[in-house]
């Protein structure tokens, strides 16, 4: 059986397969309520992401906080290095720092997280003045858009209306959500071995991730097809993410997985290293990502009735996040070993 880094690079070169990913429109929201909770449910129950559309966050908006993230990621390094990412508290910068079991060799990007609490000395404010106000204020807008999904999913799914948007609120201290700017770097004129990835093969620990990303800078793909919120297993059929510019793309989390009974689906996505021909200039794209307040217990109706609070749940994603890659080094290291034959 092939290790996940063999699949990874296996499947750099099988075709795509064209998906046509749902599109959820949230004008009229009071209104049309009923059925963006049927579109939203069919799209969460199939390929588990999706676009939002008509969701009240202005184009303009969207490209001056795009701006605000290039200037950040044009500091030298030394600055940048200043707001190192601490990750008791998952957030500051990071650079060719993320593995994953899934590849085994760094992501070809660098990235900014930030969060609404206890953070203030990673602010880079000092040589980036404006970075938090602009930054909080574009979060403020993503959460606006993420209640009114998680409150449609928590209809769709026979809870109360509030029963998700209770659990995200951003005004208590131990709310989790954040929002990280990436940037992928240019790599024009370059190839790269096929088990390099700009982002390799992964699922989001959360409960739901808003993603931007600029025209032009595609290499977002999916793959449909993984069946638990606690294995890393997935089919093997891949589809182009190709947002329109105002379009908000969205997934579910493996948080909203396991909420779920494994209903809807959290599945892998990827972000493909372009090769030479295509375009390989840098790519930015920026998530927000709604994850539990930590007090708060995630528990399913039926499959996952263990109670278990966000905070213990996500400790326990990352042991299996590490545990996965640690085998994964055990093995390139076995399979690096000299054969030493006997000799009579």
């Amino acid at each position: 059986m092939p290790s996940q880094t063999e699949a990874a690079a296996k499947s750099a070169d099988v075709p795509l397969v064209e998906r046509d990913f749902i599109r959820i429109d949230l004008h009229d929201y009071e209104i049309r309520k009923e059925e963006i909770i049927a579109t939203l449910k069919e799209a969460a129950t199939t390929h588990g992401f999706f676009y939002v559309t008509n969701h009240g966050i202005d184009v303009e908006t969207i490209r001056a906080m795009f701006k605000t993230s290039g200037e950040f990621f044009v500091l030298d390094d030394d600055v940048k290095r200043k707001y190192a990412l601490d990750v008791s508290r998952n957030a500051g910068w990071e650079k060719l720092g993320q593995v994953r079991p899934s590849t085994g060799v760094a992501d070809l990007k660098e990235s900014m997280q930030v969060g609404f609490h206890n953070i203030d000395d990673i602010w880079p404010d000092a040589d980036m003045p404006g970075f938090r106000d602009r930054c909080q204020s574009f979060m403020h807008q993503c959460n606006d858009v993420s209640l009114k999904l998680l409150e449609c999913l928590a209809i769709g799914l026979g809870f109360e209306a509030d029963f998700f948007t209770s659990k995200h609120q951003i005004e208590k201290t131990d709310n989790l959500n954040t929002l990280r700017l990436l940037h992928y770097h240019d790599v024009t004129g370059q190839s790269f071995p096929p088990e390099y990835w700009r982002a390799g093969a992964h699922t989001d620990f959360d409960t739901l991730t808003l993603l931007f990303q600029r025209p032009g800078e595609n290499g977002l793909e999916v793959c449909p097809g993984r069946t638990s919120s606690t294995l890393f297993g997935h089919g093997d059929q891949w589809s182009a993410v190709v947002p329109k510019e105002d379009d908000i793309v969205c997934n579910v989390g493996d948080m909203l997985m396991r909420w779920s009974d494994d209903r809807l689906k959290s599945n892998f996505h990827r972000v493909r290293a372009p090769k030479v021909g295509e375009y390989q200039g840098p790519r930015y794209s920026m998530a927000y990502f709604n994850q539990s307040n930590k007090s708060s217990i995630i528990q399913g109706k039926d499959v996952y009735t263990e109670a278990i609070t966000a905070g213990e749940f996500l400790r326990q994603a990352m042991e299996r996040n590490y545990k996965a890659l640690q085998a994964l080094k055990a093995k390139q290291q076995q399979e690096q070993q000299p054969v030493v034959k006997a000799t009579a």
